[in-house]
């Protein structure tokens, strides 16, 4: 059986995302990132070309050769041609056939035949870093192969700032520093990452095939997962231990993702205290994970959060005036499937409460014990 193309390998692509947080070896990262668009795109070659001085390329990592055809071909490209149109024009290129192009500069002896062409470049914390570049796909490419290459680029992007901001951890232990470079991850990576899954929505509302969607709104889910594991990692580079992290962590958590939705949200924390430690990790992704199935499927025009506890629990109500369902008539998605298999594993439960027609509660209870 032939593997999954387009849409339909959107669960790898996020899985590649999600080594932008772990990103310890940034060569595997992108090499993985170069394998993933030619696999996504169903293309013949794949590759990375990383910008040095002068707009010369100075790597080029590569899929699709093999080792004999690569010493049969000798030099790697330099950045002639269109390859170095995309590198002066900074912007996606979309060809049928390469010879067409007016700045077309041939190909070496022993270099296999090139025709349809996708070249997307690749910025690194508002720096061009370098390019992707895909050919020879049959049929030449189409729009949604441009959206998911895209998407992989600032995937990419994102993993190219995440290891020079590891490596400037590495190397300083002030907190300003710390402070700057948690303030770096959140404006370049996670806004990079948030814009690929506003894309995929983007995308899915296009989308006619029932599977094709499913798998789309599926890997946007396991994207906001990726999203807030970053989060709460700038978070823990910021704690100094002051009361009221778990507020702002809320507070701008419900800002972001009710700013890319026209529904209202609004935030109550009806307690004075609320949890801390590895439990504030768990409010904080409990409230994303509700948050986001309400503004993505419900269609309520609002959607309110409440954060209550007590000696022994911590609740959280994440209520729609949305659409409604039936639950017993209905299957669980996956994100309040996620949602039910989070809270169990800190010994907690959801209820949810819904009826067409009259909107949505999602109940969730975390032992505070």
């Amino acid at each position: 059986m032939s593997k999954p193309t387009g849409v339909h390998r959107l669960p790898e692509l996020i899985e590649a995302a999600a080594a932008v947080v772990g990103a310890g070896d940034l060569e595997q990262v992108l090499r993985s990132l170069v394998a993933e668009a030619k696999g996504a795109t169903g293309a013949r070659y794949a590759a990375l070309g990383v910008i040095g001085e002068h707009g010369v390329l100075t790597e080029f990592l590569h899929e699709g050769l093999t080792d004999e055809q690569t010493a049969r071909i000798g030099a790697l490209p330099t950045g002639k041609g269109v390859l170095g149109t995309l590198v002066r024009e900074n912007r996606t290129i979309r060809l049928d056939s390469i010879a067409d192009h007016p700045d077309s500069y041939g190909f070496p002896p022993n270099h296999p035949p090139m025709s349809s062409f996708l070249g997307v470049p690749v910025a690194a914390g508002g720096r061009a870093f370098g390019n992707l570049y895909l050919t020879e796909k049959d049929g030449g490419f189409t729009d949604d192969d441009v959206m998911l290459v895209e998407a992989l680029s600032r995937i990419a992007g994102s993993a190219v700032t995440t290891a020079r901001l590891q490596e400037r951890l590495r190397s300083i232990a002030v907190g300003e520093d710390r402070e700057r470079i948690a303030r770096d991850l959140h404006d370049s990576v996670i806004q990079d990452l948030f814009a690929v899954g506003l894309a995929l929505q983007g995308i899915s509302e296009r989308v006619t095939d029932p599977t094709a969607a499913s798998t789309i709104e599926d890997s946007v889910d396991r994207l906001d997962a990726v999203v807030e594991s970053l989060r709460a990692y700038i978070f823990q580079l910021r704690a100094t231990g002051d009361r009221g992290q778990l507020d702002d962590r809320l507070q701008e958590l419900v800002s972001r993702m009710g700013s890319a939705y026209p529904a209202s949200v609004t935030l109550e924390i009806a307690v004075a205290r609320l949890p801390t430690g590895h439990l504030e990790d768990e409010v904080v992704k409990c409230v994303s994970e509700a948050l986001s199935n309400a503004l993505r499927h419900s269609g309520g025009a609002d959607v309110d959060v409440v954060v209550d506890a007590d000696p022994d629990w911590c609740r959280i109500w994440v209520r729609d005036n949305g659409a409604g369902f039936d639950p017993a008539s209905s299957t669980t998605g996956m994100g309040l499937a996620n949602l039910a298999a989070r809270a169990a594993t800190v010994g907690g439960r959801i209820d949810v409460t819904s009826r067409p027609g009259e909107g949505t509660t999602v109940d969730v209870r975390l032992p505070i014990s």
